[in-house]
């Protein structure tokens, strides 16, 4: 019996893997697949002209063939691919540049291409075409498939030839997908993409012919996010063993400086007269799990510097919100950017959030009524899918939005875009769509919110005091003819016309008049929301 179960015992390829997973890929519903393919080809072009100094200009053309399979052509003007790293960066599950380092990209986990090449391989059986060049005068084409079993890239059919070519394109045919103008489409994704990405280009050519511009709207390219090592806080023990046994340092001192960002002989020393048992003389590799929980532990009672900003590039308040602006012309706009946090595994992150308020703010729902929206972002990224077990949208929606004049945030024109900017972002699946529920992210994304929800409560309040007033002065108006008839009955003199322009005036004088400082001092008397920032926490400037 034991025989016959280890005859059936195989190792599999991670190709093979996603191969009978693909859902957890994203390549689940055929508008869905759709607009995932056309995610992971735009993120890799983006981060190449960002990582190489350039504006991106990228062409998206969607075609419908004969047998209404879908032909997708993504180009772009990046610096291309040398012709030995095509393969792998288009055909191999887990291949790159992003998965093993601490510095922000949209792609993280070498599958996204891949997963494309993969999805075309077997929904149609054909292979994806590629053009490359990276401006020394030469191009270089073929067609590629992946070996599922062994999880490497099969090129055929390869031309090099003399061309001024520098970028990316890629051509590949798709069944099981679908075109439409939903607010899951392909279409939408572009959108919102321009939205957060305002140096990037985009054209983009549905099924039908018809071409959507998104333009450009700033020449300022965004600084180039630097890699940087780990911080101490969020690190677990077991990945602290992992970084002491890797090490070729030969003093555990010395290992913690040059390993972890924020590491001074200062904060070694301490650790020493908390943890006087411990040997800093010892070599790192030498070091015992036991001996790792309570480094882990002497950790959180240290204060530390916040986290390098370097590694994470934000869109920025003032480019928020000029696209903000110019996609929903709303009453009222804010934005707010927090400060960068940590969390597990020693891994930074902030975030971004802006609000928008009348206008074109707000969904548009098939009843024609308006609902408040969120639009979530992952460095950058679009997140279109998976929204109701995104910790950003459970952070938004458990807010006591009343406390910030939003009655029924459900129909309210308010928009709330979210962006999370990391080094490493903790999605709940390899689709990349939602981002894990963990305490750290959803205090900062609330505490974000509410310092922009603040702003937009004293826009409102001011909104609902001069509508009170209004319609208090309307209500007096309206028996201002009569007053003025009945007062010079009464006094015996004056006239009628003169009385009412007079009563007129001191209406006016009386309700025109409203200003700041009393809008201010009706706000003092409102209890706000009660910060998640009133506890001390680790993070801030070292003394």
């Amino acid at each position: 019996m034991a025989k016959d179960v280890l005859s059936n015992f195989k190792e599999h390829s991670v190709a093979e893997f996603f191969k009978k997973n693909r859902q957890m890929l994203g390549f689940s519903g055929k508008i869905r697949s759709l607009t995932t393919l056309v995610h992971e080809y735009v993120t890799n072009s983006l981060d190449a002209c960002e990582e190489n100094g350039i504006l991106p200009d990228i062409t998206v053309k969607l075609e419908e063939n004969a047998d209404k399979h879908i032909i997708i052509t993504v180009q772009d003007n990046g610096p291309g691919l040398p012709k030995k790293l095509v393969g792998k960066a288009l055909g191999m599950m887990l291949a790159g540049t992003k998965f093993h380092r601490y510095v922000q990209q949209r792609g993280q986990q070498g599958i996204g291409a891949a997963g494309a090449s993969m999805y075309s391989q077997i929904t149609t059986g054909k292979p994806v075409w590629f053009k490359t060049g990276t401006g020394d005068g030469k191009a270089y084409e073929g067609l590629l498939k992946i070996d599922f079993k062994t999880n490497r890239p099969t090129v055929t059919d390869e031309k090099e030839y003399d061309e001024e070519f520098r970028g990316l394109v890629v051509k590949a045919e798709f069944a099981e997908v679908k075109y439409d103008r939903s607010d899951k489409s392909p279409s939408e994704y572009l959108k919102r993409t321009a939205l957060a990405n305002p140096h990037a280009q985009i054209l983009f050519v549905e099924p039908s012919g018809e071409r959507v511009l998104f333009p450009r709207a700033s020449d300022k390219i965004p600084k180039k996010a630097k890699e940087v090592q780990p911080h101490p806080l969020g690190i677990t023990t077991h990945d602290l063993m992992d970084f002491a046994h890797a090490s070729q340092e030969r003093k555990l001192s010395s290992f913690f400086v040059r390993t972890f960002q924020r590491f001074s002989q200062g904060k070694v020393k301490e650790l020493n007269e908390l943890l006087p048992e411990i040997d800093f003389n010892k070599r790192p590799q030498k070091l015992e799990w036991h001996e790792a929980e309570k480094l882990i532990a002497a950790f959180d009672k240290v204060k530390w510097i916040a986290p390098e900003t370097t590694a994470l590039i934000p869109i920025g308040a003032e480019q928020l919100e000029k696209a903000m602006q110019n996609i929903y012309n709303a009453e009222f706009m804010t934005t707010t950017e927090r400060k960068p946090k940590v969390f597990r595994g020693g891994i930074p992150f902030m975030v971004e959030a802006a609000l928008a308020y009348g206008g074109n703010a707000g969904k548009r729902r098939v009843d024609g009524k308006i609902s408040g929206d969120i639009l979530r972002f992952s460095n950058k990224v679009p997140l279109l899918f998976d929204a109701g077990g995104c910790g950003l949208t459970e952070s938004v929606k458990n807010m006591d939005w009343k406390r910030y004049n939003i009655r029924d945030f459900d129909n309210e024109p308010v928009s709330v875009l979210i962006n999370f900017v990391s080094v490493h972002v903790p999605y709940t699946g390899a689709g990349k769509q939602a981002i894990v529920n963990e305490e750290e992210i959803v205090t900062e994304v609330r505490n974000a919110v509410m310092e922009a929800a603040r702003q937009m409560q004293r826009y409102l309040q001011g909104k609902i005091k001069t509508a009170s007033r209004e319609k208090k002065k309307k209500a007096i108006m309206k028996y201002i003819p009569q007053l003025a008839q009945d007062l010079p009955e009464l006094a015996g003199k004056g006239a009628s016309k003169t009385v009412e322009k007079e009563l007129v005036r001191m209406v006016q004088d009386k309700y025109d008049q409203t200003t700041l400082t009393e809008v201010e001092d009706e706000e003092e008397e409102e209890k706000p929301e009660e910060s998640l920032d009133d506890a001390p926490e680790n993070g801030e400037k070292e003394e």
